[in-house]
């Protein structure tokens, strides 16, 4: 990539140097878009990557997504740290869309029209004013739209509406596209794939990782990388305390527009749902937010509340055909932030997990960050304050 993010920590790990001139061997756990990613800058600097995959690579959270890139839309009172996250990877989101681009031949979709929050009801008004002063004081790039400016933009929104913001800079990638352009970029570098390859522990001695597991046999490295999203915690990495990260379920749906005439431009969040254009018709519609574990189940409730959500907002798409609908899993840590980083408890193994909703939008930045640190052994500050040491203290009591 062609914009950087220097390891600056003044602490350095031994892992860069426990094997002096030597790039490490890498087992990288997980094979969606954070694990390919990873492959594929590690293996450009001439690391030995395997990846190993449960299933098949890109079809867990990497797939379920709806590629929003929204950091500022989805600022949050008490998420500052979270957010300088989110606004740094979005910049550098151009750039690696461009190289993923030139390294697969595949294009990714990036689209740059921006994100318009919009409100119905007077209420809704009322609650979007209060986030537009929140979103201002923070010094977002937002804007205020009236009714009438918003529906200039998109004029099949719904008859009644309350004003909208605008964020500009909070735009929208084909997450597929990037999940199956990564496969290709990750194994043109060199990184051998392993998929349908569950790898059941981190083999350890004396604190130190020796390599994964899959099924009885020992796979060697002297880096491995756990992320494995949602499923992370079912990975055993004994010394270290099993990661507090959980299935978020979610439910999806995707309607088939014509792709020459379609019914919006922008990414649309509304009261209640959220709705993504793609350039080739088809418009998602989400999410739910369900803590009921790995259960797979479509339910009539669900799908009807995103659909009734979304026709409130834009009321032309009962019209539309149903494309698709499915569920995915958020890998949701305890406070709903990233675990990235080197773990405290066994040397050679780093945290690239927990991305909850943001994992699309986090993907530069924690493929930097975490390369960086393997490559060098050392952390970013920007990193810092999501390393998995903060829930040392209640894991400990777990």
């Amino acid at each position: 990539m062609s914009e950087s993010l220097s390891p600056v920590s003044s602490s350095p790990s031994s892992l860069a140097t426990a094997r002096p001139g030597i790039a490490p061997r890498v087992a990288i756990v997980g094979g969606g878009v954070m694990g390919l990613s990873l492959g594929w800058q590690l293996a450009g600097a001439g690391c030995a990557v395997s990846l190993f995959e449960a299933g098949e690579t890109g079809r867990g959270a990497s797939h379920a997504a709806a590629g929003m890139l929204a950091a500022c839309a989805e600022a949050e009172p008490g998420e500052e740290e979270l957010l300088a996250l989110n606004r740094a990877s979005q910049a550098l989101w151009p750039a690696f869309a461009a190289e993923l681009e030139a390294a697969s031949g595949a294009s990714v979709d990036l689209r740059t029209e921006g994100t318009l929050t919009i409100g119905l009801t007077a209420d809704d008004g009322a609650r979007l004013r209060h986030l537009f002063a929140f979103q201002t004081s923070l010094g977002l790039p937002v804007q205020w739209l009236t009714a009438a400016e918003t529906r200039r933009r998109e004029p099949r929104l719904a008859g009644q509406l309350s004003g909208a913001i605008l964020t500009a800079e909070d735009h929208q990638v084909d997450n597929r596209k990037v999940a199956a352009a990564l496969k290709i970029a990750a194994a043109r570098a060199g990184v051998s794939i392993f998929e349908h390859s569950p790898v059941a522990k981190v083999a350890t001695s004396g604190g130190r990782v020796l390599g994964v597991v899959v099924g009885e046999e020992l796979k060697p490295a002297d880096v491995v990388i756990l992320a494995a999203g949602a499923w992370s915690r079912g990975v055993d990495i004994t010394p270290a305390a099993p990661l507090p990260v959980r299935p978020v379920k979610g439910q999806m749906l995707a309607l088939r527009m014509d792709p020459a005439a379609p019914l919006l431009n922008h990414v649309i969040w509304a009261p209640g749902s959220y709705l993504v254009p793609r350039r080739d018709g088809r418009l998602i519609l989400g999410a739910t937010t369900e803590e009921k574990g790995f259960d797979t189940d479509l339910t009539a409730g669900g799908q009807l509340a995103l659909l009734t959500h979304a026709w409130r907002a834009l009321p032309g798409l009962e019209e539309l055909s149903i494309h698709e609908q499915w569920v995915g899993f958020r890998p949701g840590s305890r406070d709903d932030a990233p675990i990235l980083g080197p773990s405290a408890e066994v040397e050679g193994l780093v945290f690239a997990t927990g991305h909850h909703r943001n994992g699309i939008l986090l993907l530069p930045v924690t493929a930097r960050l975490v390369a960086d640190f393997v490559l060098s052994g050392r952390l970013d500050p920007l990193a810092a304050p999501f390393e998995a040491g903060r829930f040392a203290p209640r894991a400990a009591a777990e």
